[in-house]
């Protein structure tokens, strides 16, 4: 399958995939590398989009570079195996697996909510690979800063009722991750939908909420622990910080906090953009992400 019935002119892109991590991952794999250097824009989605989200910014990237999207295991088009282990720790694991398997290289990294600790995860792990940064509405440290809907989703049996049976993540995200909802066309709803259709394949919508590490305790704490550790070390690295001013989830409290980081960090602040902010300013995005690698061209191989 290389798409979702229906969805043909929102998602025109062919699919690709691999096994890693035991399970099939989907992946886009667009344009080329026209320079013959290698470089490559690596997007790494959160929950509970998958590939699609990016479909507005791939075929801009994709003119001048190779564009490789994942849909990480259980979302999108990848494999929604019910047996396997869907936790931090094992998403970073995939991700570099696909990284190693398709040997990209000079990675410009665009990750976004999840995206950025599963795609900062793999950075830290493999730096040689990666060369700039374009983080946007994310985290990738340690913080107990949790809205009340989303705490609610993780109450035990409730919250995957509400998640796996009614699909409540997935269909109140059409509304409230966006500032602009008349962008959420019926097309463009299907597209956020489609994979989800099921009590089946929600499994990993409702894994991702639950894997939220806010304590020593929890099983991904230690691996987010780690994420945070290592982003010292991409400090010198170029970084494009994009905010949708009015997300209710990743504030711009975590905007603060990647600029405190990364105090050389350029930021596009968003005033009216959601969570979503790919559905409410790819407008902006676009040109402004082609500025960025513009003015940081990496060094010729």
């Amino acid at each position: 399958m290389t798409s979702f019935a229906g969805l043909e002119s929102e998602f025109p892109f062919d699919s690709h995939s691999m096994t890693v991590t035991g399970a099939r991952m989907n992946y886009l794999d667009e344009g080329s590398d026209n320079q013959g250097d290698g470089e490559v824009f690596l997007f790494v989605h959160g929950n509970p989009t998958w590939s699609f989200a990016w479909r507005k910014i791939v075929p801009e990237v994709a003119k001048t570079a190779r564009a490789v999207a994942v849909d990480h295991i259980g979302c999108g088009l990848s494999e929604k195996p019910l047996d396997y282990d869907y936790s931090l720790e094992q998403r970073i694991t995939a991700l570099c697996e696909l990284v190693t398997k398709l040997d990209l290289k000079r990675i410009t990294l665009v990750a976004h909510d999840w995206g950025g600790a599963i795609g900062m995860g793999a950075a830290g792990r493999m730096p040689e690979r990666f060369s700039r940064f374009v983080l946007m509405n994310t985290g990738a440290f340690r913080s107990k800063q949790i809205p009340l809907r989303i705490a609610v989703c993780r109450i035990p049996i409730l919250g995957t009722l509400a998640l796996r049976g009614l699909n409540a993540f997935s269909r109140a995200a059409l509304t409230m991750a966006v500032a602009k909802r008349d962008r959420m066309t019926k097309a463009v709803r299907q597209g956020y939908l489609a994979p989800y259709d099921s009590w089946r394949n929600r499994i990993a919508v409702d894994a991702f909420v639950k894997d939220i590490p806010l304590r020593p305790s929890h099983r991904s704490w230690k691996t987010l622990v780690g994420v945070e550790e290592g982003l010292s070390q991409f400090a010198g690295h170029p970084m494009l910080l994009v905010w949708g001013e009015q997300d209710w989830c990743f504030t711009t409290d975590f905007l603060d906090e990647f600029e405190r980081r990364f105090p050389q960090a350029q930021t596009l602040r968003i005033p009216d953009a959601g969570h979503y902010v790919f559905e409410d300013a790819h407008e902006q995005i676009v040109p402004r992400l082609r500025e960025f690698v513009e003015a940081h061209p990496l060094k010729p191989v």
